[in-house]
């Protein structure tokens, strides 16, 4: 993964119908966008210079704006068509695409209606969120001290900047306490999600059982690992899991754009092993997006 910093890089990004040099893809301090949290934005991953389920990430990115109460000022079919220039400018056939739109500096204060709202789209080489290492063994999680909020305190199913900062703050602790990620429990104390991936368990029943998306982001890679489940022939169940539950789970797994599917080792005291049915996926996941099955080979390897 590159270590320069990400305002200090060579390639172009397209910003509001422009394709401008990297480093000059700027906006001014007095965005409403950086003070009152007005943007949203999508994760997605490139594989063979194809963007992943794009038009359902654009269709996203437009929902967002609008449970945000603005309106992106260009089609999915004109955002899509921004993302091939990108990948085509940048050159770029296996990374990482960040579109993002906000509230421009037109008027400053928690009001503002008319401000412009600004388009910004950048693609970037970028492997695995976690080490290989840390997927194949398993990575651990903290049970993090902020729990995502109830639908009626914040625009929860937007995928809208504001609702990271605990994110941030969740991860930023379980790093420091030896972690590499944290699970995060809901208002009520029901199992969520990690703090930028949906978590799935495998349970005594031979089902696979994750919560109900009613408070976080009912993920696309969430939707697309269901999908593989059930060609498998595995059941998948929605519902409440409370915290208790987890002890009784044989295998854990986080699905993510950056994370594809990462097999979990531990949350909090308890330890779990990357088993046959994570791998499993972990392969359907790679011939669907068109990879290599090296990696899924290795962590076959590994669990052995």
């Amino acid at each position: 993964m590159a270590t320069s910093p990400f305002d200090d890089r060579d390639g172009v990004i397209w910003y509001n119908g422009d394709l401008i040099p990297w480093r000059d893809a700027k906006l001014h301090v007095l965005s409403h966008g950086l003070h009152y949290a007005s943007s949203v934005f999508e994760g997605e991953r490139v594989y063979g210079g194809t963007v992943f389920k794009l038009t359902e990430h654009t269709e996203r990115l437009h929902e967002s704006a609008r449970l945000m109460g603005f309106q992106i000022p260009y089609s999915v079919d004109e955002i899509n068509a921004a993302h091939d220039v990108v990948l085509t400018a940048n050159g770029i056939r296996d990374g990482y695409v960040r579109p993002v739109a906000w509230r421009g500096s037109e008027m400053m204060g928690v009001s503002a209606q008319d401000n412009r709202i600004n388009l910004a789209i950048a693609a970037w080489e970028w492997p695995s969120y976690f080490s290989p290492e840390a997927r194949m063994a398993g990575i651990r999680l903290a049970i993090s001290d902020w729990r995502r909020p109830d639908p009626r305190t914040a625009p929860v199913h937007a995928k809208a900047a504001g609702l990271y900062m605990i994110c941030t703050l969740s991860k930023h602790k379980a790093e420091q306490q030896g972690y590499h990620d944290a699970l995060m429990l809901d208002w009520r104390g029901q199992v969520a999600e990690a703090t930028g991936a949906n978590i799935f368990f495998l349970m005594p029943d031979g089902k696979l059982h994750t919560p109900l998306p009613d408070c976080f982001l009912d993920g696309i890679t969430r939707r697309t690992v269901i999908g593989l489940a059930r060609d498998e022939g595995i059941e998948v169940v929605e519902r409440v899991i409370m915290p208790q539950e987890m002890a009784q789970a044989r295998e854990v797994f986080l699905t993510g754009t950056a994370a594809e599917i990462t097999p979990v080792g531990g949350i909090g005291e308890l330890t779990f092993t990357p088993g046959d049915l994570t791998l499993k996926l972990i392969l359907a996941y790679d011939r669907l997006v068109g990879r290599t099955n090296d990696r899924a080979a290795r962590a076959t390897t590994s669990a052995a």
